[in-house]
C-alpha cells in the first residue's frame, strides 16, 4: 500500500507515521506538509507545499495512492469561524478534491473529533465546521471514505510539537488513568489510531463515521 499523509507533524498524525512505518504491508508514504517533519526513513517521501488552497502545482506527486490519512486539524479556541473554516474546510477539500480526481481508487480517512455535528446546524462553531466537512469529504467520489471522531487521545512514544496541547497533557496526565477506567469508550492512543485508519485502508470498516470506541475495536481487530 502506498499512502499520503497530511498533518505528520501534528500528534495524531505522527502517531500515524509511525504506525505506516512499522507496518510491512505500507510500501511508502508521502508527508505532504508546509515544514518537513524532520524524520528520515527509507519508507518516507516529504512534500513542503506551501499553498494548502490550491495544489495544482503538486498534482504530479499526488497521484498513484491507494490511501491517504488526513490529519491536518487546529484547535477553534480564540478562532473566529472564518478562520477556523479556512483551515478546517478549505484546506481539507481543496486537498481531497484534487486526490478524488486523481486517485478515484482511493480510501480517504479523516480526523474528525467526538462532538461533531452532521447537521451543520447546531450552536457549536467547531462541531458544525466539522460536520459541514465530514458531509463534504463523504459526498467525492472515492473508493472509500471513513470519519474518525476521537475523543481524547493519550499520545503514545510521541510528544506534540504545539505548546498548548503539551501543556494539556502535561495537566491531564496524572488523571489519564482515572480517565481511561471512568470513560473507556472516550479514550484511545496514537497507536490505535494509527492502527485503526490503516486497517480501514486496507480491510474496510463497518460504518462510515467511528466514534472513540468504533476506533479502539477496529484497532485490535
Amino acid at each position: 500500500m502506498k499512502a499520503i499523509l497530511f498533518g505528520a507533524t501534528g500528534m495524531v498524525g505522527q502517531g500515524v507515521l509511525r504506525e505506516c512505518l512499522i507496518d510491512g504491508e505500507v510500501r511508502s508514504v508521502l508527508a505532504v506538509g508546509r515544514r518537513a517533519t524532520g524524520q528520515h526513513h527509507e519508507k518516507l517521501r516529504e512534500l513542503v507545499h506551501r499553498d494548502f488552497l490550491d495544489f495544482s502545482a503538486a498534482e504530479n506527486e499526488l497521484s498513484g495512492f491507494d490511501a491517504c490519512f488526513f490529519c491536518l486539524g487546529v484547535s477553534s479556541v480564540g478562532m473566529k469561524e472564518a478562520d477556523y473554516r479556512r483551515v478546517t474546510y478549505d484546506f481539507t477539500m481543496a486537498a481531497a478534491r484534487a486526490l478524488a480526481r486523481l486517485n478515484p481508487g482511493m480510501t480517504f480517512v479523516y480526523v474528525s473529533g467526538t462532538g461533531t455535528d452532521s447537521s451543520e446546524r447546531g450552536r457549536t462553531m467547531w462541531a458544525r465546521v466539522k460536520g459541514q466537512t465530514e458531509n463534504a469529504l463523504l459526498a467525492l467520489p472515492f473508493k472509500a471514505a471513513y470519519m474518525f471522531r476521537p475523543g481524547l487521545i493519550e499520545p503514545h512514544g510521541i510528544k506534540s510539537k504545539a505548546k498548548l496541547v503539551r501543556i494539556s497533557y502535561a495537566v491531564l496526565g496524572p488523571l489519564l488513568p482515572l480517565l481511561k477506567a471512568a470513560f473507556p469508550k472516550y479514550v484511545t492512543t496514537t497507536e490505535r489510531m494509527g492502527l485503526a485508519m490503516l486497517a480501514a485502508a486496507k480491510r474496510g470498516a463497518p460504518k462510515r463515521v467511528l466514534e472513540t470506541a468504533d476506533i479502539n475495536q477496529l484497532a485490535s481487530a
